[in-house]
């Protein structure tokens, strides 16, 4: 390659450089050649140095990306996903891009990667991979609102599994990560509940009929169901009503989280109806995890749509407590270490409710 056309390995470290004009040349630079390559060879380049490297340059470029790029982002994403070792920061760098709710996100439908993030929530033992999957789920449903007729026993088989998780705990993980995991899967029953009712309360009573499950809807599910109006549509609608494209074609992204935070009980979530607030970037607390994995997760601070309930987590550690016959995990004061070398998650933060954590894009 000439010299007046640097390669891309050439060009991503210069990234990190603190001279803020050469900063802008590199990425005017890199943006041209997005612009006129029609290939992969250079966002291929951006992922692997970003998930090396967690640059927040790089994650800016990746988050701004454009069609025909979309493609090849959403392929390399889903490449990346098979690899374990990728798996959380390639989660996080998913996260990322669909808070910037790109114009074409709705593809994403259509792509493995959505299959390869049901597949990891569906069978993957890491608890911070689950957490961060699952808030990227609840973030992108809005945005695939018909993706329901096809996936929509995946995402049910999922609550089920993560809503077991707690009682189980597999993988002997520490508790404060099961609260947030708690958390994570109250914010996803909120989003299934809101979109999809008939068919989501059909799968309750079909699933918590067993007996084996008795025990999980009691201690797990019945709290959720506490806290949460009757919705309309169990009265009005069918549940091959909710699975019509046609159904969501008047809706935008906020009006479906907005639809969906009128049936919550929460307290915190009431004045969501008046319109979703959202928080700045710097407020949410962040996971940090082992350098060469992942970036700071925007998911992590357990900031969704319909965030935590202060109610039901209380609720939650209390059952814990009555149940080992020990002091509430939460009246430690550090949270306890993860598994496997992972760093400290911090407790979540009771204020921080109601924002919508699809919707805040990142500062360009």
């Amino acid at each position: 390659m000439s010299r007046e056309q640097p390669s891309v390995g050439d060009l991503l470290p210069h990234l990190e450089t603190s001279d803020l004009q050469q900063l802008d040349q590199i990425r005017g630079l890199i943006n041209e050649q997005l612009s006129t390559e029609r290939g992969s060879m250079l966002l291929n380049g951006l992922v692997d140095y970003y998930l090396e490297t967690n640059s927040t340059q790089a994650l800016h470029i990746l988050c701004s990306v454009r069609e025909p790029h979309d493609k090849h982002l959403l392929d390399k994403m889903n490449e990346c996903m098979t690899k374990q070792a990728c798996r959380l920061p390639t989660l996080t760098l998913l996260g990322h891009v669909i808070r910037r709710q790109p114009s074409w996100i709705h593809k994403i439908a259509r792509y493995p990667l959505l299959l390869s993030l049901l597949k990891c929530l569906k069978t993957d033992t890491d608890v911070v991979v689950l957490i961060t999957g699952v808030l990227v789920l609840i973030t992108l449903l809005p945005m695939i609102p018909q993706a329901g007729k096809q996936h929509l026993w995946e995402y049910f088989d999922i609550f089920g599994r993560l809503a077991s998780w707690n009682l189980k705990n597999p993988g002997h993980v520490s508790e404060v990560y099961l609260i947030h995991l708690h958390a994570s899967v109250y914010s996803l029953f909120h989003r299934l509940y809101g979109m999809y009712p008939c068919n989501f309360v059909s799968y309750l009573r079909s699933h918590y009929s067993m007996k084996e499950n008795m025990e999980t809807f009691e201690e797990v599910v019945k709290p959720m169901l506490e806290h949460v109006r009757i919705h309309p549509e169990l009265v009005t609608g069918t549940k091959d009503h909710e699975l019509d494209p046609t159904r969501w074609k008047k809706y935008e992204i906020h009006d479906i989280v907005i639809e969906c935070a009128k049936v919550s009980l929460d307290p915190k979530e009431a004045s969501c109806e008046e319109g979703y607030a959202t928080m700045p970037e710097n407020f949410y607390p962040q996971v940090h995890v082992r350098p060469q994995e992942c970036t700071s997760s925007p998911y992590m601070d357990l900031h969704s749509s319909y965030g935590q309930s202060d109610l039901l987590l209380r609720s939650y550690r209390n059952q814990t407590a009555l149940r080992k016959g020990s002091q509430t995990p939460y009246s430690r004061s550090t949270p306890t270490e993860h598994h496997k070398g992972h760093s400290r998650i911090p407790s979540p933060d009771p204020q921080s409710k109601c924002g919508l954590v699809g919707q805040t894009p990142l500062n360009p």
